[in-house]
């Protein structure tokens, strides 16, 4: 078995592809350190630099109503719950104005499948946001994005060009949980296909924006549809080049209806390697310190990635799942210097606006 692990690993770091069966072996195996050393070097030949990037930006939750109820989200309420809320934009330009007055550069809104919210308050929302500041918003996910072509009788390519046309500028990768539908009719059964998160990327990708892709772990996936979730988001970058950076991050269990043990920090590391060896068309993997603090953060960019993430001003979502780490500008770029790398923050597209 290791013998072939190692055949495994050496063909990846010589730059040839992992077959999907390939990158199930190494995920399945073993070789905790040996993986993280090929991820590494992989990572290296990638990124000579030694620069690891960081962006600064806010994560605004403009309301927490929610049709899909994924079994997963403990931030979710109905619309009748005393806490249920939708944020005014007056109260979104607040939020903005704190994110610009802190060098941010990247903003980011997400929400509910909220019954009654149609393209209007969107667009107003984008052009109250445009008409003031200058500001990339990274905004609305694939299930956003469905949910809000079926309100309003458009297709996906018509909401997205509508949008883009008052200010969107690039996509989030959130609802891609694992792209496979068996999992997704267990974890999230009112939320869109996987086919249906790839075709809103595809149509973005089409259209002249950029988005990310994303992957929580740890539910009730196997190793094999977590491989395969790579292998479709590998194929759909060979068609466009649309993705700039993969963020895998883990499922966070608590007040959820889930529930389970989640994965380990061993169970992140080793799929964040596998990422980094499998997706050999991805330039960016980000680590994840919001699930799995600074420390584990930090030993991943030993395990493939090259990004730390943002600075996050605001994040409510994993919180609500038991997550609660906070991690100051400051400690960011401590952390990244002790593991051997030069900060720098750097924008949505992944150029540097300043090293540190």
């Amino acid at each position: 078995m290791m013998d072939q692990v190692h055949r495994i690993l050496g063909k990846a770091v010589s730059g040839e592809r992992l077959t999907e069966q390939e990158g199930v072996t190494l995920l399945g195996s073993d070789a905790f350190l040996p993986l993280g050393k090929a991820a590494y070097i992989a990572r290296r030949q990638r990124h000579p630099e030694g620069v690891v990037t960081f962006v600064i930006d806010r994560n605004i939750n403009y309301t927490n109503v929610c049709l899909s109820r994924c079994r997963f989200c403990a931030y979710y309420r109905d619309e009748s719950a005393t806490d249920a809320f939708v944020l005014t934009y007056d109260q979104v330009l607040d939020k903005v104005r704190e994110l610009l007055e802190v060098g941010g550069t990247q903003l980011l809104i997400q929400g509910g499948l909220h019954p009654h919210l149609d393209l209007d308050y969107y667009l107003g929302m984008l052009n109250a946001i445009k008409s003031r500041y200058q500001v990339h918003i990274h905004s609305f996910s694939p299930p956003e994005i469905v949910h809000l072509a079926r309100r309003s009788g458009k297709s996906v390519k018509e909401t997205l060009a509508v949008l883009q046309a008052h200010g969107l500028d690039s996509l989030p990768g959130g609802g891609a949980e694992i792209l496979v539908d068996r999992v997704r009719r267990e974890i999230s059964p009112h939320k869109i296909s996987w086919e249906e998160w790839m075709d809103v990327m595809l149509q973005a990708h089409s259209l002249g924006m950029r988005t990310t892709a994303t992957m929580m772990f740890g539910t009730c996936e196997t190793l094999e549809e977590r491989v395969r979730h790579l292998v479709r988001l590998r194929d759909a970058q060979d068609r466009t080049g649309g993705f700039t950076a993969f963020i895998p991050w883990t499922f966070q269990p608590m007040n959820t209806e889930l529930g389970s043990a989640g994965a380990t920090a061993v169970d992140y590391l080793k799929m964040l390697a596998v990422s980094r060896l499998m997706l050999d068309n991805f330039d960016n993997i980000q680590a994840s310190w919001v699930t799995q603090g600074p420390k584990v953060a930090q030993v991943a960019l030993a395990f493939g990635a090259n990004d730390f993430g943002s600075t996050m001003l605001e994040e409510n979502v994993v919180r609500a799942a038991g997550a609660a780490y906070r991690v100051p500008l400051d400690e960011i770029l401590r952390v990244i210097r002790d593991a051997g790398f030069r900060p720098a923050q750097r924008n949505t597209g992944y150029a540097i606006i300043r090293y540190h």
